[in-house]
């Protein structure tokens, strides 16, 4: 990487936005100083420099959620970096995966890519957990547990098979969509994040 081309604001930081190496989600954005690249590229663990502080800081070093640098690239102009990471844990304080789990405004007409609509729902469950909403679902079997979550994927899962073995290709894949919510419910309550799963996935298919 050409340090001479990264050109740094009159506060002498440039933002770095970051993103799951292997699922392509942008996690978080934040700011380096020329010494927190600099050891990022030394240690390949992300280090960033936090204005409010003034101090240098490893992200996980005090809650273990780290994220181990595979790549860093910069823009045309050089003054926006993009770290390409290995997360181990959520990226945001909230538990999220992300920290943009937020939208002001979704167009219900555009077809979100398939990776994209899976994070969505579950950040959208981990939310729910760390924000309960009154007469939610979701809370509702986060308050009843893991027997009940269990108890409602083997329900769905049955209600797949016969739609399966109806040979009803709509009713199989409203059912199957039950089931993939209810497992993402699970994965939530048992604080497994889905980075977790894509990466076994990914492991497997290698």
């Amino acid at each position: 990487m050409d340090l001479e081309n990264i050109k740094y604001n009159e506060a002498g930081l440039v933002p770095a936005i970051v993103q799951d190496y292997e699922t392509r989600q942008v996690l978080m954005m934040a700011w380096m100083n020329e010494e927190a690249l600099k050891l990022t590229l030394d240690t390949k663990k992300a280090t960033f420099y936090s204005r409010s502080r003034q101090a240098l800081w490893v992200k996980g070093e005090t809650s273990g959620n780290t994220q181990a640098v595979v790549k860093i690239n910069y823009d045309c102009d050089g003054d926006t970096l993009l770290l390409q990471v290995n997360p181990n844990g959520p990226a945001c304080h909230t538990g999220n995966t992300s920290c943009f789990y937020r939208s002001l405004a979704i167009d219900q007409d555009a077809n979100l890519g398939n990776m994209e609509i899976l994070t969505m729902l579950y950040d959208l469950i981990a939310d729910r957990k760390t924000n309960p909403l009154a007469g939610s679902y979701t809370n509702y079997l986060f308050e009843k547990g893991v027997d009940k979550i269990c108890k409602k994927i083997g329900e769905e899962a049955a209600e797949t098979i016969i739609a399966a073995k109806n040979n009803d290709p709509a009713e199989l894949i409203y059912e199957a969509s039950d089931l993939i919510y209810h497992l993402l419910v699970l994965l939530n309550n048992q604080n497994i994040d889905l980075e977790s799963l894509f990466h076994e996935l990914t492991k497997r298919h290698k």
